[in-house]
């Protein structure tokens, strides 16, 4: 949370390459603590240096991919970020079953260093470019994100153009957030990742195997089978979310989360009153990979693809660092606060979960805006900033 807290502020700074150069550092050092460690102290260390750096990451890598690509194909590679997240898990869990935590460490170093040799190559983001000013550097990295034989000249004017108003509008400090035109676009990104995360999603990630073992469920069977639901699913998201659009893929993912959460609720609710003894465990097993399975087409990465469209050059900084501590407060307390209402109810948990899940389609269906095809300037001029 502190990473997140403070990333909107360095990448406003240093810029969004560099941002990112900053936080593998302490990724790094983090690896190593744990590593080298020999007292629990170490292992302290070495896991708050690592969250601080995946907490800034968490901001900055989803802005940058939004602001250098183009947009026939933001919201898909945004998303792909997503997809490496439950890939990375996916291969840890499956290397933690095999070796030890200090080698784990190791191994949880290398993309770190892949990434810090990576920004060397890869250009920064023309649109903070053009913020801070640096109007050569951001023609030379748009033309070079671009291709040398594209014609960039009319998405560069539109760039400067809008970079230019906003800028002339607001200095994109913590106060200029609380501006009547910025506050349609903080209600969507924060109401978002507050729907994604009191939908349950890291309490049923965190407490997958109590759930299988609850609902009388082989617990291995169940992960196994949630890692081959996760990842297709993951997959299928990022080739429709240029197709379809983030909106109908938003309400069909909270829709089916909505309905995992309520079959896992139905079949605690089964196993009180003695009714379908026999099946109560499948029906966990179908809401729980329902539920995986929505939300990792949906739910799992567009908040976040929507979080890096909405909000303008100027407050994108302040704006995102907020959005980003809200997401990771909610896990947090859904986390920590998890046992705690199975030990109250687990079918009453779940049917508040699946409440909360239903709530976001409603939220979806009327507020959340469609950015599907419109470059960043387009859709930030139609929530009302600054007119193209």
């Amino acid at each position: 949370m502190i990473g997140a807290a403070m990333s909107g502020r360095i990448a406003d700074l240093i810029g969004r390459r560099a941002t990112m150069g900053f936080s593998e550092m302490f990724c790094i050092l983090g690896w190593l603590a744990i590593y080298l460690s020999k007292v629990a102290v170490w292992l302290d260390v070495g896991r708050f240096l690592v969250g601080y750096g995946m907490g800034v990451l968490s901001f900055v890598i989803p802005v940058y991919i939004a602001e250098i690509t183009p947009k026939e194909l933001r919201g898909g590679f945004t998303t792909v970020h997503q997809l490496m997240i439950c890939l990375g898990v996916s291969v840890t869990y499956l290397l933690g079953s095999f070796i030890g935590w200090r080698i784990l460490a190791l191994i949880g170093m290398i993309p770190c260093v892949v990434q810090m040799i990576g920004l060397f190559i890869v250009p920064e983001s023309p649109r903070w470019l053009a913020k801070v000013g640096t109007w050569e550097e951001f023609e030379i990295a748009l033309q070079r994100l671009r291709g040398e034989c594209a014609d960039t000249s009319y998405e560069s004017s539109e760039i400067k153009d809008y970079t230019k108003r906003l800028t002339d509008l607001s200095k994109g400090s913590l106060v200029d957030l609380i501006q009547p035109r910025y506050a349609k676009s903080l209600f969507v990104g924060v109401g978002l990742m507050v729907l994604q995360q009191f939908g349950g999603v890291n309490g049923i990630a965190f407490y997958a195997s109590s759930i299988f073992e609850s609902a009388g469920f082989s617990s291995k069977i169940g992960m196994i089978a949630m890692v081959v639901v996760q990842i297709p699913m993951t997959t299928i998201g990022v080739l429709l979310m240029d197709k379809s659009g983030r909106r109908p893929l938003l309400l069909i993912s909270a829709t089916g989360t909505c309905i995992g959460c309520f079959l896992v609720g139905l079949s605690f609710s089964l196993q009180v009153v003695s009714l379908f003894s026999g099946e109560t465990s499948y029906i966990a097993l179908t809401g729980v990979l329902m539920y995986t399975g929505s939300f990792s087409l949906g739910m799992g990465g567009i908040p976040w693809v929507i979080m890096s469209e909405i909000f303008p050059i100027d407050i994108k900084g302040p704006a995102g660092s907020l959005v980003t501590v809200v997401s990771w407060i909610g896990s947090w307390i859904i986390s920590f606060t998890f046992n705690f209402l199975m030990n109250w109810s687990p079918a009453g948990t779940f049917y508040v979960f699946a409440t909360v899940c239903g709530v976001t389609v409603i939220f979806v269906a009327k507020l959340v805006p469609e950015t599907k095809g419109r470059t960043l300037e387009e859709i930030q001029s139609s929530i009302g900033y600054v007119q193209l």
